[in-house]
C-alpha cells in the first residue's frame, strides 16, 4: 500500500504538526506528543527537539503546560477542516478572477500571493492571472491578495470544462484519490500506518479544486473519498486518544 501511494515517512515535525492540526482545540502537552511519536519509533528527545525548533520558528507556542498552534497554523487547520466539508453554492457560470496589478514585486511577495491563491483554491492561467469557478461560499481573502491584485468576476467564451481541465490536472488528482480510497478500506494495521494514511488524505483533499459538477470528469471520487475518510478518521481518532488519553489532560476531546 505505501509503495504504490509513495507515502513519505513522517518526520518528528510532521508527527507533531499532524497531531495538533487534527486536535480540537489544537493544544497538547509535550508528553502526549511524545506518546504519538513512540508509535513511529521516534525517540522522546527527537520529538522534544522538534517542539523546541517549532516554537523558535513560530509554529507552536507554550501555554498552560501545552504546546498549541500559532495563528498562522490555525488558519491552516481551518483550511484543512474546510477541505473535509467544502462550503459550496449553486454555480451560475461565473468565475472569480484575480489579476496582479501591483508594482514590481519581490520574490517573498510573489511567494506569499501564490500561497494565498492555493488556499483560495485558485489556479494560475498565466503569470499574474488567477481564476476559478465562483461556486464556493465567499472565503476571507488574505490581505496580500487585495494588496497585489484587482478582483473581477467574468465567464469564459469557450467551454468552461476545457478551461478547468487545463488549469488543474484532474485525472492525476482522481487517480491518487482512488488509491487513497483503497488504502482507507484496508483499515487493519498498526496505528502509525493508519495515521500516515490519514495525513496523506488530508493533504490530498487540500489540493482538490472543488469544482462544480458540470466541470468534473465522470465518476469524480472527491465526495466518496471524503465520506470514507470521515469513518476512517473516527476510528483512528478513538485509537489515538486511547493511546495518549492518560497524558492528554483537559486539552480537548478530539484527536486526529
Amino acid at each position: 500500500m505505501e509503495e504504490s501511494l509513495s507515502l513519505r515517512p513522517l518526520t518528528a515535525r510532521s508527527i507533531v504538526l499532524s497531531t495538533l492540526l487534527g486536535h480540537h482545540p489544537p493544544a497538547l502537552p509535550a508528553r502526549a506528543l511524545v506518546r504519538v511519536g513512540q508509535l513511529f519509533g521516534t525517540a522522546e528527545g527527537t520529538i522534544r527537539t522538534a517542539l523546541t525548533r517549532m516554537a523558535a520558528a513560530g509554529d507552536v507556542e507554550q501555554c498552560d503546560g501545552a504546546y498549541r498552534l500559532t495563528e498562522r497554523l490555525l488558519a491552516r487547520q481551518a483550511r484543512q477542516d474546510d477541505s473535509r466539508a467544502p462550503r459550496t453554492r449553486p454555480w451560475d457560470g461565473d468565475w472569480e478572477i484575480a489579476v496582479v496589478t501591483g508594482e514590481r514585486r519581490a520574490a517573498p511577495e510573489r511567494a506569499a500571493l501564490r500561497q494565498a491563491m492555493a488556499g483560495l483554491r485558485m489556479a494560475e492561467l498565466r503569470e499574474g492571472c488567477w481564476l476559478r469557478p465562483a461556486n464556493l461560499v465567499r472565503r476571507e481573502r488574505p490581505a496580500v491578495v487585495a494588496e497585489q491584485c484587482t478582483l473581477l468576476t467574468g465567464a469564459p467564451e469557450g467551454d468552461p470544462a476545457v478551461l478547468a481541465a487545463g488549469l488543474w490536472d484532474l485525472a492525476a488528482w482522481a487517480r491518487r484519490a482512488r488509491a487513497l480510497e483503497a488504502a482507507l478500506a484496508d483499515r487493519p494495521g498498526p496505528l502509525a500506518d493508519r495515521f500516515t494514511v490519514s495525513a496523506a488524505v488530508l493533504r490530498h483533499l487540500l489540493a482538490d479544486p472543488v469544482l462544480p459538477e458540470a466541470l468534473l470528469p465522470p465518476d469524480w471520487p472527491g465526495e466518496r473519498l471524503r465520506a470514507r475518510y470521515e469513518a476512517f478518521d473516527r476510528d483512528v481518532r478513538a485509537l489515538l486518544l486511547q493511546h495518549i488519553g492518560e497524558t492528554a489532560g483537559p486539552f480537548g476531546d478530539r484527536g486526529i
